[in-house]
């Protein structure tokens, strides 16, 4: 549970302002759409932060690492309550993410230190359950919460929670990893070039990346197409987007029940064929114009299905990374956080032209991680 509540702060952070999007550009006299950008600049953080913490979790334990993010998170989280102006914002959601994803690379090394790769894809789902509460509540809390006391609020309130959560840390989570003084922080970039050179490591990882970034595609654009194009109102928004984080968390449990009798890898083949069929729906959702019901129910089998490929994908990716597991976590998350940093930028360019322009990458995503699954497979390991 309290690795979950670590893993939570990022989806939180992402999921709880955006219903704030139009208030936040009313609040600095600009376009609903540059808002965006600091989402696109906090996966820029996510994914150079996780970098950070990768080696340095090996090299030191995991909970020092972790109190240095929590308080770097704390004091930023609460800096974007007062940012003067949107470049700031968008500054200051770049040192919050850097902040936040040493929960991310942290909690993903202990689940390593601490189970099998069978088990350990069994905790993936537990935490896809938990982290799935905060997608459901997040944007409803945050549309509340700016209708009663202004968006600034949402910052205050995750900066309590994240004091918070230092506490139960302390109080609560032993350390899983002692010091190890043979890791040497310059030897960083070799060792996640080691990591990276792994076959099997990098299949799995982008594979699982470039699906998970159709999920990241949706929660930068959706408020968009769905506030903006299908003229939803911000609270109703925030239920649709609950809806979605339902999906995931039902699939990802029922994940959990097929591993007791199925490998990872046999169930990642049969789901990520699934995720590519459906997203060549969702395109053709897009490019025929089916309207409303003919984007949601798509997208929503798309996030759906995430719940069986990205727990799979991850306990593959980690599971012969034993010595290296704090560098390994770090960079699947850095990779996975790159390519939804860019996607977000490509459907932020795209959406000026195309307002459904969520569609066609997130069902790209979808098509090219099953792509990239095939492709990197040795003969032998199908």
């Amino acid at each position: 549970m309290v690795l979950a509540l670590l893993t939570a702060f990022g989806p939180l952070s992402i999921d709880m302002y955006l219903p704030a999007f139009g208030d936040i550009a009313a609040s600095y006299n600009t376009e609903s759409n540059r808002i965006e950008l600091s989402l696109t600049s906090f996966f820029m953080g996510l994914f150079i932060g996780q970098l950070l913490y990768g080696t340095v979790s090996d090299r030191y334990g995991r909970k020092p690492p972790l109190y240095f993010g929590l308080t770097l998170y704390i004091i930023t989280s609460l800096a974007c309550a007062f940012a003067p102006n949107l470049e700031s914002l968008i500054v200051l959601r770049f040192f919050q993410a850097i902040g936040s994803c040493a929960g991310l690379v942290i909690a993903r090394a202990m689940v390593r230190d601490l189970y099998t790769p069978q088990a350990s894809a069994q905790v993936f789902s537990f935490l896809i359950l938990v982290m799935g509460i905060a997608p459901i509540l997040a944007p409803l809390a945050g549309a509340y919460v700016t209708a009663a006391f202004g968006w600034q609020a949402i910052f205050v309130i995750i900066a309590a929670l994240a004091v918070a959560c230092m506490v139960i840390v302390h109080i609560r989570l032993p350390e899983s990893r002692l010091p190890d003084k043979s890791v040497r922080i310059s030897g960083s970039l070799p060792i996640y070039w080691k990591v990276l050179k792994d076959p099997s490591f990098l299949r799995y990882s982008l594979a699982g990346g470039v699906a998970q970034s159709g999920l990241f595609t949706y929660i930068v654009a959706s408020p968009l197409v769905f506030i903006e194009h299908f003229n939803l109102s911000p609270t109703l928004y925030s239920w649709l987007f609950g809806a979605n984080a339902v999906g995931i968390i039902g699939m990802a449990q029922l994940n959990g029940w097929l591993l007791k009798r199925r490998d990872p890898r046999k169930i990642l083949n049969k789901s990520l064929p699934l995720l590519g069929f459906i997203s060549l729906v969702l395109m053709a959702s897009g490019y025929f114009s089916w309207g409303f019901w003919g984007v949601v129910v798509p997208v929503f089998l798309y996030i759906s299905t995430l719940g069986m490929v990205f727990p799979n994908a991850m306990a593959c990716a980690l599971a012969e990374q034993q010595a290296r597991a704090g560098s390994a976590s770090a960079v699947t998350g850095s990779l996975q956080f790159l390519i939804a940093g860019l996607v977000s930028a490509l459907v932020n360019a795209l959406g000026h032209y195309d307002p459904l322009a969520m569609v066609f990458v997130t069902g790209g995503c979808g098509i090219s991680s099953l792509i990239i699954y095939r492709l990197l497979r040795k003969p032998l390991n199908p």
